[in-house]
């Protein structure tokens, strides 16, 4: 890779944005991740009984395994928002930060006083980023929404059903993953206007958005069209998963060229005739193709067939999330690191979701215990209120400076 100076890996390309995270769960928090990867000081901000992802079961006994791969690279504090000093306290947080993010449904954040209109008068620089199930406004607006409710709502569990099968749950908590990069994509984008106009906005970001969005090549209804309209995209039964001597593997046999080289690796050429010659007739005759293709695969397991078929057959042997920690690519790409955690011990985990040549930042570290840093931060906090308060009484604007509210030590 070429690049035009040596990296500073103390910097990321958000060094020195602070960014607020009251969320819970997976989009809004690993949004925040996704920032606090771009060199961001990401503080999250917990209730009393600590975020719910925490709660969530896990074979590990000191810390939820979801809530650690979630919340890497934050440090953390616990405020009541409920009770008047702890929000007067996060308020005065909120004047020096540039981005505040959370998930509460619509109608909690102007009963707890943080709603964008309420903090943007002491902040007209601050992003705000509101993730919600359904958006902010429309009938659904006030209900809770969750990844596997909306993946059944837009449609995407009927399409991942078998052919004739009942719908099925796409696993990985997907919307929720695709809402935080919208998180990550539409808070940066802001930060970059803001840097144009010197004004804060307003972000949504909603589970029912990012279904849709993930569904955008479905996502089209020509007029004139039929209900019932095809809308499937799988390219037949030759690009999917097939059985090998021991273990399987997918293959995607789209293009000529692809379809020539997995016909000439398993011996099968007599398929290369004009029956076959497009993606097409082979979704149609699948049912002649396929029992000759698994009559060939049995000949190697996958991993064979994985080696056999290199750069010619785009595949990859079906392997389980435990090899990928020592998988040689991911390690070549620097994607996973050791982090020590102060209840977990060392754990090996997803390092960041980026990689910038010239300002690679920090690298990451554990997410936090339950207040892990609360007392620096609620004293910080009470220094800004009392710097706040003098300026009132002088008269003078308090300045954005935010010196050591969200540094310390890890």
């Amino acid at each position: 890779m070429n690049q035009n100076s040596a990296p500073d890996c103390t910097t990321g390309p958000l060094t020195g944005v602070r960014v607020l995270d009251l969320g819970a769960y997976i989009a809004g928090p690993y949004g925040c991740a996704l920032l606090a990867d771009q060199g961001a000081e990401v503080l999250k901000v917990e209730p009393p009984g600590g975020d719910t992802l925490r709660k969530y079961p896990s074979t590990l006994d000191a810390e939820s395994r979801a809530f650690l791969g979630v919340n890497r690279s934050k440090r953390g504090v616990v405020l009541d928002l409920k009770h008047a000093e702890d929000r007067e306290r996060l308020l005065a947080l909120v004047r020096q930060a540039d981005v505040l993010v959370h998930n509460f449904r619509p109608a909690v954040p102007p009963r707890l006083g943080i709603a964008y209109e309420q903090l943007r008068a002491s902040n007209p620089r601050l992003i705000y980023c509101a993730v919600t199930g359904y958006g902010e406004d429309g009938p659904l607006r006030g209900r809770a929404g969750y990844d596997q409710v909306l993946q059944t709502m837009t449609g995407m569990c009927a399409m991942q059903a078998r052919r004739g099968g009942p719908p099925e749950i796409i696993c990985g908590s997907v919307v929720d993953y695709y809402a935080a990069a919208l998180v990550a994509g539409g808070v940066s984008s802001a930060l970059y206007e803001r840097e144009k106009s010197g004004q804060g906005q307003y972000v949504g970001v909603s589970l029912l958005r990012s279904a849709l969005a993930m569904q955008s090549a479905r996502m089209v209804w020509v007029e004139g069209e039929p209900r019932d309209v095809g809308r499937e995209m799988r390219s037949g039964g030759v690009t999917g998963i097939h059985p090998t001597r021991d273990g399987a593997i997918y293959i995607s046999a789209n293009t000529p060229h692809f379809w020539q080289a997995l016909c000439a690796r398993t011996g099968l050429q007599e398929l290369l005739c004009e029956r076959y010659d497009t993606v097409r007739k082979r979704a149609q005759h699948h049912a002649e193709i396929v029992p000759r293709l698994h009559a060939a695969l049995v000949a190697r397991t996958a991993l064979e067939w994985e080696a056999v078929f290199g750069e010619e057959v785009p595949c990859a042997a079906a392997r389980s999330v435990e090899d990928m920690f020592d998988f040689p690519q991911v390690l070549a790409g620097d994607m996973v690191q050791k982090f020590q955690h102060p209840a977990a011990g060392t754990y090996r985990g997803f390092a960041r979701g980026w990689k910038f040549g010239r300002t690679p930042g920090p690298p990451p570290f554990a997410a936090p215990v339950l207040d892990q840093h609360g007392d620096a931060v609620r004293a910080e906090a009470d220094r800004l209120r009392q710097r706040g308060n003098a300026c009132q009484n002088t008269g003078k604007p308090s300045p954005h400076d935010g010196a050591g509210t969200l540094r310390g030590a890890q």
